[in-house]
């Protein structure tokens, strides 16, 4: 062998680097490992191999391990013989692939990287691939190896990846297995094929050489090119005679090919006749060709007619051709590859829509015969079920979580149904199609392969659905889980798990007759191991069954466990449950026809529907639905107790007939015709003027809104209706809009109106508040008198042109306008009443209080304050006519103050008139104070303030002497004039009073000669009509006149000081009755000052005397003293004077003798 160092060629240096010799590969490694794989693997002899190792077999095998991704390849060949003998074969080592008949193997060596490596073992670096040889073609071997090596190696490793499905898109997987898909059902396409007769049409040598000729001269082949004599030559003629009947009879092999539409696939019957057609065309392309052209004319040319006359109908070429292309309008671009190379379930179930809609669609075009249509189909099923089976089967069904399960057989059900609907539509049109072509009458039945696999899925998928149901019953957190080992010692959701394993071990989908027979042992011994099961269960549920308090309780038992009631022994155990909840099913159903018969008008649902707005029809309507609603909860309950398919059973099939008629009498249609040729009968539309007058039955009119109730009705009716899926017609529902676009306006018309008339109603309600509204209800008025004109048509018309009209264009609007303004007008009258009647009972209150509250000026000012406060928001406000409103409540306001004023001075005059002195009164006043605190009237309140606080204090006159002068201090006029003020501080508590004013808010100007009005209520003193003013006065005058006569008494005292004794006694002479008088008078005023007491009272006023009393009292000692020793002096002097004369007369008496006065003149004695 060459040895190549560095990459240089043998002999070559290179100073500039050190040699690195790199060793090559090792052929004796590669023959002997050849030698130890050829014989197991092509059964090869080892004498036999000598031919593979030849002087370039180091070479070879040299360049395929060093050449990048090279492959080489073992080629076992047949060697000829022609004797008997047993075959011989010699084997070939080649890097390029060649196919011939005598290769019977090729065993093809794959690197896996890029060169090979002497030290490590070729078996991990190699791959094989055996691709058998041989006469037949390599289809078969290549379908195998793709559909049995490639394809399920490449979907192992996707399946464990697991990267999900947006993963898979994402990297091109699902595109991938649809390529290998359809590679795999090309190869069978390829290998189902009918081999077609490859027709060669035999050319004699001299016709062959003349069309060269011809053709090289660039000119039109006639008979001129072939050589006269021969034109004429028997021989030659018998010659070409006879490769006319050879073309025949080819032809016809071809022409009269047919095959057994009923064996093989329907990809079969396809490839067959497009590969007829293009057989036939290749046979219409020769017979054009220059040479049978020729060889025809030769034969014409000697007369020989029989041949060339009947060439063409004796091939059949023409009416074969024409079958084949009308057979091809239904096989060309036949959709069988959608079917063929589907991937999953979806793709199956478009693909037969795609297949089907294609043999409809053409079965009509073309004259393809129906009893070939209907094999045909059937080999379709056949396709159908093989795929189905094969996708099925990647599946693992017995191995999936049930909801996988659960929808893969969903899909496949449906697939089935997609199947048989389109199979109806197909069996029609086959039937017109014979119809039609008149052809013989066969029955019309497409026996589908798939029917034990439909019946097996469908009983697979009820199977596992009665075992989900099961072993979720008892699960360790569900249903009957929880009993765990209670009975019998048996763990049922292992028991449930053992049971299923033994379907898992078995191919479930083999509908064989052998895998039905497995199928069937398999779900005995799995029935056997499940009846223990649920024996376990029907003790656990009727011990449930039997604690349940109350018929609700076994309700929610049956419901969680009605999934195993289809389980003939739990269905069994339980019924005479199922019997009691029967009867109290029925007894609802009963009082459901109870509330039914009641009616909806006299229903609750009526009221609730007309609060929440439904319309009479409409709200029946949903009621009816209501009830139905609810009787088929209680026929689900039914369910919940019997299970699916209750209706089977005689107790559920009359619970079911009875609930049917019932749910007959619950049909709303009824309702809803009446309720439409009641609106057809009735003339209803939105037209007229807005606003109408109406006649009251107790008199007198009113206004109100020209719009029929009925209408707002329909609009609800038809909006309710369309939402409850009615078909309402068009007509009404035009009227509907109509109303419903006027609906917002006649609304707000109507509530405006009736805002109207309430506010009117308080207005008139509350008289004093008339003036302060006017101009706000002359204003609603005006706008009324505006809309009298306006028609509802207006509206209509043009309400939808407004929505693509500018709004600032107001004459589009106006009516709109119109209504907006008319609302805000009635609004702000309605806004301005209400507020005008709380501050006017505001007002009233705070006018009231003023008869009530307590006598000073601060309770009076601070409600008059409040009055005057909202007098000012009115102002404020722009109330109208607010200045004649205010002067009229002053007047009011004077009256209640006047009754005060009246009630005061009598008051006044009262306390003034006391004539009790201070602390008597004051002694009782405690006493009253407790009586009023335990009263709470105002009035006890006020009386008490007015006797306890509004009190006149005394004023405390004092007599003084001063220079030996007495006088009055302060004087008498002080008392006056103290009272006179009282009275008017009194009085001066609301007389003061600021006057309510209406027009503090007004900005103006005094002009000269303006009278300013009164600011208070002086002017109320001139309003008495008797002589309650008088009346204190003249107290004040008759309580000083008092005064006046009492002081004058202590003023005559001054005499004792200004008097001169000598005076005195020589006025009073020597009269001893003078003196005695004047000691008697003397004495008898001494009471004056002569007491105890040092002060007198006049009730509000007291004299205080104590001053002058003691200097009083020593002055009238002296003035007493002196005029009883002046008079004692007179006294004994006429004493003496007088028993002087005693003494005289007695001694003249003495003197004078009796007989002298005896008859004689009396003596005077």
């Amino acid at each position: 062998m060459d040895v190549v160092t560095n990459g240089l060629p043998n002999g070559s240096t290179n100073h500039d680097a050190p040699a690195e010799p790199v060793a090559l590969f090792d052929t004796a490694i590669f023959r002997s490992y050849l030698l130890s794989l050829l014989p197991p693997v092509i059964g090869a002899l080892p004498e036999e191999l000598d031919t593979l190792f030849d002087e370039e077999f180091d070479e070879k095998v040299t360049r395929f391990a060093a050449d990048n991704g090279a492959s080489i390849y073992v080629v076992k060949v047949k060697e000829e013989s022609e004797d008997e003998s047993p075959p011989t074969y010699v084997y070939q080592l080649t890097p390029h692939l060649a196919y011939h008949p005598s290769h019977v193997t090729t065993l093809a060596l794959i690197k896996r990287g890029p060169t090979l490596d002497s030290t490590t073992p070729l078996a991990s670096q190699l791959h094989i691939l055996n691709l058998f040889g041989g006469e037949e073609t390599p289809y078969e071997g290549l379908h195998a190896v793709v559909s049995q090596g490639v394809k399920p190696w490449f979907d192992a490793f996707v399946g464990a990846r697991a990267g999900g499905r947006d993963g898979d898109t994402r990297m091109g997987i699902p595109m991938t297995k649809k390529k290998f898909a359809e590679l795999e059902l090309s190869l069978l396409h390829l290998q189902q094929n009918v081999e077609i007769p490859e027709t060669h049409l035999v050319i004699h040598p001299v016709i062959q050489r003349a069309v060269e000729q011809a053709q090289a001269a660039n000119t039109p082949p006639n008979i001129s090119h072939i050589p006269a004599h021969l034109l004429n030559d028997s021989t030659f003629l018998n010659s070409l005679h006879g490769h006319v009947n050879s073309w025949i009879k080819s032809i016809q092999s071809v022409t009269k090919l047919t095959r057994d539409v009923v064996s093989g696939t329907a990809s079969q019957e396809i490839n067959f006749w497009l590969s007829l057609e293009r057989a036939l065309d290749g046979i219409e392309a020769q017979l054009r060709s220059d040479e049978v052209n020729m060889v025809i004319n030769c034969l014409r040319n000697a007369k020989r007619f029989r041949a060339t006359v009947s060439f063409i109908a004796d091939t059949g070429l023409k009416d074969a051709t024409d079958l084949v292309h009308k057979y091809n309008q239904l096989m060309k671009d036949f959709p069988l590859n959608e079917l063929l190379s589907a991937t999953d379930l979806d793709k199956i179930q478009e693909s037969l829509t795609l297949i089907f809609g294609h043999i409809n669609r053409k079965l009509k075009l073309s004259p393809y015969p129906i009893r070939r249509a209907l094999p045909l189909v059937e080999a379709i099923s056949r396709d159908f079920n093989d795929q189905l089976l094969r996708i099925l089967t990647s599946h693992r069904l017995p191995y999936t979580p049930y909801e996988t399960f659960d929808r893969l057989l969903g899909q496949t059900m449906n697939i089935f149904r997609t199947w048989d609907d389109l199979i109806k539509e197909f069996t029609i049109i086959a039937r017109e199609a014979i119809k039609k072509r008149s052809e013989r009458f066969i029955p019309i039945k497409v026996v589908p392969a798939h029917a034990k696999l439909q019946e097996r899925t469908r009983y697979l998928r009820d199977w596992r659905k009665q075992h989900e149901q099961l072993a979720v019953m008892t699960g360790p957190t569900k249903g009957l889980g929880g009993v765990g080992m209670d009975v019998g010692g048996m763990d049922m959701e292992e028991e449930v798990k053992e049971a299923y394993e033994v379907i898992k071990r078995i191919d479930v989908l083999d509908v064989s007759v052998e895998g039905t027979e497995i199928w069937v042992a398999a779900e005995n011994a799995y029935n056997e191991r499940v009846s223990r099961v649920e024996n376990q269960i029907i003790a656990r549920l009727r011990d449930r069954l039997g604690t349940a308090r109350n018929a609700n309780e076994m309700f929610r038992v049956f419901s969680k466990f009605n999934a195993l009631f289809v389980r003939p022994k739990i269905r069994g155990a339980i019924q005479e449950y199922q019997t009691q909840l029967i009867d109290s099913v029925k007894e609802d159903i009963k009082h459901l026809h109870d509330k039914f018969k009641t009616q909806y008008r006299f229903s609750e649902a009526y009221h609730m529907s007309q609060m929440r707005d439904l319309p009479p029809i409409a709200g029946a309507i949903i009621w009816a639905r209501q009830i139905e609603r609810q009787l088929l909860t209680y026929m689900k309950r039914v369910e919940d107790v019997l299970g699916k398919g209750w209706e089977l059973y005689a107790e559920g099939q009359k619970l079911q007939s009875e609930s049917t008629a019932f749910r007959k009498k619950l049909d709303t249609r009824p309702v809803y015709e009446a309720w439409l040729h009641d609106i057809n009968r009735r003339n209803m539309g939105v037209d007229g003027r807005l606003f109408e007058i109406v006649r009251l039955r107790g008199g007198g009119f009113q206004l109100a809104v020209n719009f029929d109730p009925q209408i707002i009705t329909l609009f609800k009716e038809v909006r309710n209706l369309l939402w409850l899926n009615f078909q309402v017609p068009h007509a009404i529902t035009n009227m509907a809009k109509d109303a419903k676009r006027v609906y917002p306006h006649a609304v707000s018309l109507m509530e405006t109106v009736r805002t109207y008339g309430q506010t009117l109603d308080l207005v008139e309600k509350n008289k004093g508040i008339e003036w302060l509204v006017a101009e706000y209800r002359n204003e609603s008025q005006r706008m009324i008198t505006k809309g009298m004109n306006i028609r509802w048509d207006y509206f209509v018309n043009q309400y939808d042109t407004s929505r693509y009209v500018s709004s600032a264009d107001g004459r589009d609007n106006r009516h709109i306008q119109f209504v907006r303004e008319f609302a805000s007008v009635v609004s702000v009258l309605q806004d301005k009443t209400n507020s005008v009647i709380d501050l006017y009972k505001d007002m009233l209150r705070a006018i009231e209080d003023l008869a009530t509250c307590s006598y000073t000026t601060e309770a009076f000012s601070e409600l008059l304050a409040k009055v005057q406060a909202a007098i000012d928001r009115l102002n404020l406000e722009g109330y109208a006519n607010l200045e004649h409103w205010v002067a009229e409540l002053d007047k009011k306001i004077e009256g209640i103050l006047l009754q005060r004023l009246t009630h005061i001075i009598q008051v006044w005059c009262t306390e003034f008139d006391r004539v009790d002195d201070g602390d008597t009164r004051r002694d009782t006043l405690p006493l009253r104070d407790i009586t009023n605190k335990r009263r709470g009237d105002k009035r006890i309140k006020e009386e008490k303030f007015l006797e306890g606080n509004m009190t006149l204090k005394p004023i405390v006159h004092e007599i003084r002497i001063q220079n030996q002068v007495i006088f009055l201090d302060p004087p008498i006029e002080y008392a006056r004039s103290t009272w006179i003020k009282q009275l008017h501080d009194w009085l001066g508590v609301v007389c003061r009073l600021r006057r309510i004013q209406s027009s503090r808010y007004e900005i103006g100007l005094q002009m000269q000669g303006a009278t300013v009005s009164e600011t208070n209520y002086t002017s109320l003193l001139t309003h008495f009509t008797d002589n309650t003013l008088e009346r204190p006065f003249a107290l004040i005058e008759m309580k000083v006149q008092q005064l006046k006569d009492y002081v004058a008494k202590w003023l005559q005292f001054q005499s004792l000081w200004d008097l001169e004794a000598e005076y005195v006694f020589n006025r009073l002479g020597d009269s001893l009755a003078n003196w005695q008088q004047l000691l008697t008078e003397i004495k008898k005023a001494r009471s004056t000052f002569d007491t105890s007491d040092t002060q007198k009272s006049f009730g509000v006023c007291v004299i205080d005397y104590e001053q002058v009393q003691a200097r009083v009292n020593a002055k009238y000692d002296a003035w007493q003293r002196d005029i009883l020793s002046r008079f004692g002096v007179k006294l004994g002097n006429a004493m003496k004077e007088m028993h002087a004369s005693i003494l005289k007369a007695r001694n003249d008496l003495e003197h004078h003798s009796i007989e002298g006065l005896v008859g004689g003149p009396a003596r005077r004695f």
